[in-house]
């Protein structure tokens, strides 16, 4: 499972389509997304609504707290909503240890309240866990003892039984309303493959449901069974985060392909960098260099597995060449290929694709001062060793060739010991006390 967390405006409009569908609720929701390409009178006359009912406007970056940090705006009208949105788009805000700039709005209409209700749907190993308090909105954690929480197994729905003890305390005239919302949404929960649906508060508009604030993750590992039910939905980076040109050319390879091609740029700077095969040796490899304390010269994050072809393999270790490469400062730098044991990879045709790039790239490593371990097993790992060791001795690169007798940790401490700077001569040392 990939928990990938999804807009409010797109966690809304899943529950409004598929609620009906599945449940026969109708819920009245009205939203709309503002960021710096939207024309605010093409959008009124896209959206009647917002010219006819007072607004409220929000972040909608993934980020929780908007309210108790004066980034939420209440009973507006469109003009309001336009100077609100223009003088915050593009600033940038600290949120949660975060910094970025605010791109995207979500604008609704406001809803005068008496009631906040609190519920929260999240996937568990053993099951969903369905949290329910009548004591919703901002100060949910400061009334947190007052939550009540069951646990429906996996494959079965949550029924009246199991929602009984989480409405309990409600007055008896809204119990059925209530108890009809949480199994209709704990349905949408299930269909549409969320990981996590959280509403605080909903509320309840002359007797019906409706949410206020709302935040949902999806699992983005089930997007080939969900193209017609999650239509044009977008997975937005973490709020502060941005991509590099080199990953979102590896983004946008991974997207067309079958196999998984990842990159992540740690420190640009950095003398430790990684090509590896599978997504656990991937994380080996980043967390031994992090265990043997050099987590600040771990230039990326990488993985590429199941199996891509040549021209895929190609592309990817091009993108990777040139961060890891560029800005040489006279430091070795060294730079992992290979990864554990493959089951059913073709290692030789694999590393043909990396051969290439090396070849291409030869210059830009020279310069680098780059040194390449290679430590690699599984189908045709001995071919594709060999022309790797072939390949050192052609480029005239030091480049060292491990087979599965190699450990994997091993390898990251010869890679330390590489670009670790040397400790000054006894006399040297003296001096500088």
């Amino acid at each position: 499972m990939a928990r990938k967390k999804i807009r409010e405006y797109s966690s809304k409009r899943l529950l409004k389509e598929h609620l009906k569908r599945l449940a026969g609720i109708d819920l009245d929701i009205k939203s709309a997304q503002v960021n710096e390409k939207t024309d605010f009178s093409a959008l009124a006359d896209a959206e009647p609504w917002i010219n006819s009912t007072r607004l409220v406007v929000k972040p909608d970056m993934l980020f929780g707290k908007r309210g108790k940090s004066g980034l939420v705006a209440l009973n507006l009208d469109l003009s309001g909503v336009e100077a609100f949105v223009k003088e915050r788009l593009g600033k940038e805000v600290e949120m949660q240890g975060c910094k970025g700039p605010i791109t995207t709005f979500i604008v609704e209409p406001f809803v005068p309240h008496d009631d906040e209700y609190y519920l929260s749907i999240v996937s568990e190993r053993l099951g969903t866990a369905v949290s329910f308090s009548e004591c919703g909105g901002v100060e949910i954690e400061e009334n947190w003892d007052r939550v009540k929480t069951v646990v429906v197994p996996t494959e079965q729905t949550l029924t009246s039984d199991l929602v009984a003890p989480l409405i309990a305390t409600l007055p008896l005239e809204v119990r059925p309303v209530i108890e009809n919302f949480l199994q209709g949404v704990f349905s949408v929960y299930i269909d549409l493959d969320f990981t996590l649906l959280e509403m605080n508060p909903f509320t309840l508009v002359n007797g019906a449901p409706y949410p206020l604030d709302m935040r949902g993750e999806l699992d983005d590992t089930a997007a080939f069974k969900q193209v017609k039910k999650w239509g044009d939905i977008e997975f937005p980076l973490p709020f502060g985060r941005t991509m590099s040109a080199a990953e979102e050319k590896i983004h946008s390879l991974d997207e067309k392909t079958g196999a998984s091609l990842k990159l992540t740029i740690l420190n640009p700077k950095g003398h430790i960098w990684t090509m590896v095969a599978g997504g656990g040796a991937s994380v080996i490899y980043a967390d031994t260099v992090g265990d043997l304390g050099y987590a600040n010269e771990l230039g990326n994050y990488a993985e590429y597995s199941g199996a891509p072809n040549e021209q895929e393999t190609l592309h990817y270790a091009r993108s990777l060449l040139d961060v890891a490469t560029a800005d040489p400062d006279g430091r070795p730098r060294a730079l992992l290929i290979g990864g554990g044991i493959a089951n059913f990879t073709d290692v030789a045709a694999t590393f043909s694709g990396i051969i290439k790039a090396l070849r291409e790239k030869q210059a830009q490593l020279k310069a680098a001062n780059m040194r390449i371990y290679v430590r690699r097993g599984g189908p045709n790992y001995q071919k594709g060793l060999q022309k790797m060791r072939e390949l050192g001795q052609e480029l005239g690169i030091p480049l060292d060739v491990y087979g599965p007798e190699a450990t994997m940790t091993g390898i990251c401490k010869q890679a330390i010991d590489y670009v670790k700077p040397s400790p000054l001569p006894l006399p040297f040392q003296r001096f500088m006390r």
